[in-house]
């Protein structure tokens, strides 16, 4: 199995960029892992936040197959323990699955047409996060998620 992350915009934040690049280092000794921008959008400024979200989404629908398993990050999705995320990827990995795809939105979310094609919705707090600190945040539970699944020392009960 494959897993992509996608996000919207790059980051200027050094920290928050070095902080990704670490965990994404440390994810493929377990799995094949890769993370994608989608460039911002242009001349946002003259955009409703609704014609954002669209054309974000519209980006990201482009980007994707039609057997890729899509959830998106979303503060209203579904919250589980790092160990129940363990088992949510190890239940994907087991269904034969070629591309579990995750997506982290803009700003403002995601359009209607994202929440549509999503077959699952995750939380990762009740609390709202920046959708730059969403990164490294995911990328942690990923990680920590496949230390459970191989029994390693990382995550403690």
């Amino acid at each position: 199995m494959k897993i992509t992350l996608y996000v919207i915009g790059k980051t200027d934040n050094p920290h928050i960029k070095a902080l990704t690049n670490v965990y994404m280092q440390r994810l493929q000794h377990y799995i094949n892992f890769t993370l994608e921008v989608i460039p911002d959008i242009k001349n946002v400024k003259k955009l409703s936040e609704s014609q954002q979200k669209t054309t974000e989404g519209d980006a990201l629908l482009k980007k994707l197959q039609a057997s890729d398993f899509l959830t998106v990050l979303d503060e209203k999705g579904k919250t589980y323990t790092s160990e129940d995320f363990a088992g949510f990827l190890q239940k994907k990995m087991n269904s034969g699955l070629k591309n579990l795809v995750f997506v982290v939105g803009g700003p403002y979310g995601f359009s209607d047409a994202i929440y549509q094609r999503a077959n699952a919705k995750i939380s990762l707090s009740c609390m709202t996060f920046s959708h730059q600190m969403v990164r490294p945040f995911f990328l942690e539970q990923l990680y920590r998620g496949f230390t459970i699944l191989k029994n390693e020392p990382y995550h403690h009960k």
